[in-house]
This record gives C-alpha cells, sequence and structure tokens, in this order.
C-alpha cells in the first residue's frame, strides 16, 4: 500500500471510529467499511496505536476505539504515524553525477518539495477528525 493510501484509509478508519463514539470496533467491521483486508486495518491500527491516537482492546468484545476525542486528533498526526519519513520518490532513482541535469536535479527536487511538505504539514495541521466528522453529518449516527 501507497503512502498516499494508508493516509486516506487512516482517515476513513479514524472517521469511522469517530461515528462509532467510544465504542471498540473490531478491524473486521473497519475492514468492511475500507472495503479491504483486516490484516491491512490491524497493521494501520497498530500505527496508530503506537502513536497513542486509538486503542487497542483485547477479548471477545474487543476493538479499537480513538484514544483522544476527534478534535485533538489533526490530519498531521495521522500523517506522521502512518508516513514517518516522506521521500518524494528519491529511493528509485540515482540520476547521473556526470551529466549536468543529474548532478543539480535532486538538489533542486529536495528543496523544492521540502519547501511544499511543510505546507502540506501546515495545512494537515489545521484539520482534526472532528473536522471530517462534522462534515460526515447525519451518516455518523451508525447504530451496530
Amino acid at each position: 500500500m501507497t503512502g498516499n493510501s494508508r493516509f486516506a484509509v487512516s482517515l476513513h478508519m479514524l472517521a469511522y471510529l469517530a461515528c462509532r463514539h467510544s465504542a471498540a470496533v473490531p478491524s473486521a467491521e473497519i475492514a468492511a467499511s475500507v472495503v479491504t483486508n483486516p490484516v491491512v486495518i490491524r497493521r494501520l491500527l497498530s500505527a496508530l496505536t503506537q502513536a497513542r491516537l486509538v486503542t487497542a482492546q483485547k477479548g471477545a468484545a474487543g476493538g479499537f476505539a480513538l484514544a483522544l476525542t476527534p478534535g485533538n486528533i489533526s490530519l498531521l498526526s495521522v500523517y506522521r504515524a502512518v508516513n514517518p519519513s516522506p521521500r518524494h520518490g528519491f529511493t528509485r532513482i540515482a540520476p547521473n553525477i556526470a551529466c549536468p541535469v543529474g548532478a543539480k536535479i535532486q538538489s533542486i527536487l529536495v528543496a523544492t518539495f521540502l519547501k511544499a511538505q511543510s505546507r502540506m504539514e501546515a495545512a494537515l495541521a489545521r484539520v482534526s477528525i472532528a473536522t471530517i466528522h462534522l462534515q460526515l453529518g447525519p451518516v455518523c449516527s451508525l447504530k451496530r
């Protein structure tokens, strides 16, 4: 799963948990909402649990719940939990440094991408799971 997919799926999961309020939700139920394998969901939930955004309850009545109120979970905190170090595509390219373009392109792009990354992170910091929850409106009165 790509970094962007992990982030989008994680936001979906957290919005789903916000709709379920403080109920412990099994990973299979979340997976049904996302339409993916519960193993994928559990991996992401593990990262979100390590970041202390989600709590896990074991046992027959166990599942996952938000560790914080939706207003205290910024999209930036979710992004950082599931994308700890953005690579901007540089892990797969090794330009020819003997080429005048290849010798400089990576440093030029890194500066540009870091500036864009900074602006994106500032925007993500201003939005919370509560914002998404409010936009979902009446669909968040899920009764399970």
